[in-house]
């Protein structure tokens, strides 16, 4: 074994650290999405763990609580696309492997 065994070793162990700095750069990501003109709003971070929803009073209709609930999940879905578009979300390495969100 090597010199060329010790170099992949110290390549692997920079990538490693490099993909360990990018998860917590994506963990510390916020990004919101909204819906029906900002009547909701949502905060997640980049490993999709929802934080805040924010709901307009004049939105509250208690005989039309699915047509809340569609709102909050659009908002939702706003936020996660916003994600997935974020190049740092699908990084490509060396060899053309990929990482997808959520390495």
């Amino acid at each position: 074994m090597g010199s060329g065994y010790s170099k992949m070793k110290k390549q692997a162990k920079l990538m490693e650290q490099q993909l360990e700095m990018m998860r917590s750069e994506m963990k510390n990501k916020q990004v919101s999405g909204s819906a029906g003109n900002g009547l909701v709003t949502v905060m997640v971070n980049g490993e999709k763990e929802l934080l805040e929803i924010k709901i307009k009073p004049e939105c509250v209709d208690t005989s039309d609580l699915e047509g809340l609930q569609d709102l909050i999940k659009a908002a939702c879905d706003d936020a996660y696309s916003k994600l997935s578009d974020d190049p740092m979300n699908n990084l490509s390495l060396p060899g053309g492997m990929n990482l997808p969100f959520g390495f």
